[in-house]
């Protein structure tokens, strides 16, 4: 079985790079933009002429949430055309396509959790862009898996967990919004899924209606929800930094582009047909 992860380098690309050793019989492909620009379509074509993956990860993103703000023309790229190329080159190849999305796809409005059903609504273009890619993916193929996620951190790249413990060794005080609710999710747990899905997939070939029953849009992130307060505050905890630590409205940390104030997800449809279960955001920190 082959598969190829656009975005091997990044956060999530990294992540499945961690776990690939316990999964021999999947050959993994792990390309980075340099190697693999999704924004190219010919270059996508060439990739997948050589390796004909039977699965395409797509951990490709534009993710500058604030800079998509300025760089509208750039986001779109990568995430809709690019997603718009992938899907166009799944179809051809008879490849299944697993796509990273974003909880930026909702407004935050609600009061409890999204589920794959709700109602999008993007308050910045970075949101929309994510939810113009998942458009034309789902214009374009049936065999496709959509994962929306939220708050991502891992021991990988840049993100916000590494970037408190560097602010907490470096500084005696630090404000961080807390009236921003979500929930963190480990990549690795992320990674452990995509994974799940592939061989759940794969056990169901031949099986016509259960398959085509299973693809479509889900949600998946850690269990439970806090603040970027709360989260900052159990990284500070577990990795033992003694910090003044102060909760701010979203008013008093300005960005250009607006975050939803509320964005937890509804796992019941992943947990039910993928016979899944979720860590706790907590537990998942201190594993990892």
């Amino acid at each position: 079985m082959v598969v190829l992860v656009a975005g091997g380098s990044g956060q999530l690309g990294q992540s499945l790079q961690f776990i690939a050793p316990k999964y021999p019989e999947i050959q993994f492909h792990f390309l980075s933009s340099s190697e693999l620009n999704i924004a190219d379509k010919a270059n996508c074509i060439a990739i997948f002429s050589d390796l004909k993956p039977d699965y395409c990860i797509n951990a490709a993103a534009y993710t500058a949430v604030d800079k998509a703000e300025s760089e509208t023309e750039k986001a779109h790229l990568i995430n809709v055309e690019g997603a718009k190329n992938l899907a166009e080159t799944c179809k051809e190849f008879d490849t299944t396509l697993i796509h990273i999305s974003t909880d930026f796809v909702f407004d935050g409005n609600k009061i409890t959790p999204y589920t794959e059903e709700d109602l999008t609504n993007p308050t910045s273009v970075y949101g929309q862009t994510k939810l113009d890619g998942e458009k034309e993916i789902q214009v374009i193929l049936e065999k496709y898996f959509i994962i929306r996620t939220s708050w991502l951190y891992s021991q990988f790249v840049n993100n916000f967990m590494k970037t408190m413990i560097r602010l907490g060794r470096e500084k005696d005080s630090l404000s961080v919004v807390s009236d921003q609710i979500g929930t963190p999710t480990n990549a690795v747990d992320l990674a452990e899924v995509v994974v799940k899905i592939i061989e759940k997939t794969e056990s169901l070939k031949g099986q016509t209606s259960d398959l085509e029953s299973l693809y479509g849009v889900y949600h998946f992130s850690n269990e439970g929800q806090c603040s970027w307060y709360d989260f900052a505050k159990k990284i500070f905890e577990i990795n033992g930094i003694e910090i003044d630590l102060k909760p701010i409205p979203t008013s008093s940390y300005p960005t250009p582009a607006k975050r939803p104030g509320y964005s937890v997800l509804d796992k019941n449809k992943i947990k039910k047909n993928f016979i899944i279960e979720i860590n706790s955001w907590e537990n998942s920190i201190a594993r990892f």
